[in-house]
């Protein structure tokens, strides 16, 4: 019979909580240390969605197998923090695929999106210039508005839940800075008193992982404003595209797209290498087609720059912009999420940080 994600992380805090060890290991120790009483699901969530996987309270632990004890705290923390994801997700069902079959909805998905974009062009010669060429500004508008939107309620509906389930408060300024501070220099990811994460080889610690991190967030961070500076001066100033190499989208996605190329392979080299049974086996498929989605946007991205005027150019777009679509669509039900629900137990943990110093 399976095991239920949140009984079997309350029975490994229950001995974490007795050793205290890893106490300054990272944010989930201290959270972990301060609940007053078994684990509720609300407090085991908070925990998984604290966690970076980073692996150091592992090869620390003086309890993991072949321990009778049988310790794996990150693969706890991991499953719970799938199962915490799936409850809250909304619908729920498609949450559940995704994580277990990745790699195939996402190829399929890129596909499909970039056939139906491709059998549109044909349906409404655009005759604009540059990709207008292939698809007109409205279609375009048509078709990722609300696939950019519609994610977005979904995403809020699971954020609405999750914060519910884990008791919070509503927040105030200061605990939305400090979350903001944290994962904009991925804190967390420094590894705390051990130095690093142990993605690489055993118990050997290294920055590696947090660089990958920062390099693809980053590199998301310029693409979106480089999408934001095009939608500005093509509404705003009355400059549609195509736009010259030194104007602001160019300047920004370019970068933005090398960065986050980069980093997703560097991620993706990280997880191949590193040992499965630390992390969700459930969700490794999940995991593996997010980071090989996000790395073709970037990669269509670059491609369509540098072969913009080509005569590969039309399948090139579609491709691209099928890619798109699948992460906006997806990112609900995918790896994309752990970024909203990370940062929501970051503003949870600045609440109980504030409240244990007697801020109130």
């Amino acid at each position: 019979m399976q095991r239920d994600p949140f009984d079997e992380l309350r029975r490994q805090a229950t001995i974490c909580n007795a050793c205290r060890y890893c106490e300054g290991y990272c944010a989930v120790f201290p959270a972990m240390h301060a609940a007053d009483g078994p684990l509720s699901d609300g407090d085991a969530a908070q925990l998984a969605n604290l966690c970076h996987n980073c692996r150091g309270c592992h090869y620390a632990c003086q309890y993991a197998e072949p321990h009778e004890f049988a310790m794996n705290l990150p693969r706890a923390l991991a499953e719970a923090r799938r199962a915490s994801w799936q409850s809250v997700a909304w619908p729920r069902p498609l949450a559940r695929i995704f994580h277990t079959h990745g790699g195939a909805v996402a190829l399929a998905a890129i596909l499909g999106f970039a056939a139906m974009l491709l059998a549109a062009r044909a349906l409404e010669p655009a005759g604009g210039e540059g990709f207008y060429a292939v698809m007109s500004h409205a279609a375009m508008v048509a078709i990722f508005a609300p696939a950019f939107l519609a994610p977005l309620a979904a995403v809020a509906v699971a954020l609405r839940r999750q914060w519910r389930l884990a008791g919070g408060a509503a927040p105030g300024w200061r605990d939305l800075a400090a979350a903001l501070r944290s994962a904009a220099t991925t804190r967390e990811l420094s590894g705390g008193a051990a130095g690093g994460c142990n993605f690489e080889d055993g118990d050997r610690h290294t920055q590696a992982r947090r660089h990958a991190h920062t390099a693809v967030v980053w590199g998301f961070a310029l693409c979106f404003a480089s999408t934001c500076a095009g939608t500005f001066m093509h509404y705003a100033l009355g400059m549609p595209a195509p736009y010259p190499a030194l104007s602001p989208p160019k300047l920004l996605g370019v970068p933005g797209g090398l960065l986050l190329a980069g980093g997703c392979a560097a991620m993706l080299a990280l997880k191949l290498r590193a040992e499965r049974g630390l992390g969700d086996p459930g969700a490794w498929g999940g995991e593996i087609g997010f980071i090989a989605l996000l790395g073709f946007v970037a990669l269509g991205g670059l491609a369509l720059w540098a072969l913009g005027d080509t005569a590969a150019m039309p399948v090139l777009l579609a491709l691209h912009l099928g890619s798109v679509l699948a992460l906006f669509l997806l990112t609900p039900y995918s790896k994309a999420a752990h970024g909203f629900h990370r940062f929501a137990a970051l503003v949870r943990d600045a609440q109980r940080q504030r409240r244990a110093a007697g801020g109130g």
